[in-house]
């Protein structure tokens, strides 16, 4: 098995000189799923306009106006039947100053990691990732 990177909507960020090729994209992708081990998977990369970013807030954060990056993982701690189904990562290019560390920061939180309660450890590995 494979580590399986789906990207929707690109369209919404080509042109901005921070908006990764593919090779780096999937490089990225690889680097913060590694963190905690994992290998193998599925995972979408989606960018979406401001309205359907905000839309998305409200719904599951509860949170009004459109953010730069959410994520939403599935498998998460559960032993996977089949294929493991990562989750999908949402980026607003419209409110995101820099689309390689939104990719990044996404991804980590899709494995699980969390800034908010971890100490500085997600934030210093996802500097580690884009300094390499």
């Amino acid at each position: 098995m494979e580590l399986e990177i789906e990207v929707l909507g690109d369209d919404l960020a080509a042109g901005r000189p921070d908006m990764p090729d593919r090779a780096e994209l999937e490089r990225l992708v690889r680097m913060a799923v590694q963190t905690v081990g994992i290998e193998d998977g599925h995972l979408a990369i989606s960018f979406v306009d401001a309205e359907r970013i905000a839309e998305l807030n409200a719904e599951h954060r509860g949170k009004q106006g459109p953010t730069d990056v959410l994520s939403f993982p599935i498998d998460e701690d559960e032993e996977p039947l089949g294929p493991r189904e990562l989750g999908d990562v949402v980026i607003c290019p419209e409110h995101t100053v820099d689309l390689r560390e939104a990719i990044v920061h996404g991804v980590l939180h899709l494995v699980g990691m969390d800034h908010e309660v971890d100490d500085g450890e997600m934030l210093a590995r996802q500097a580690e990732i884009l300094a390499s």
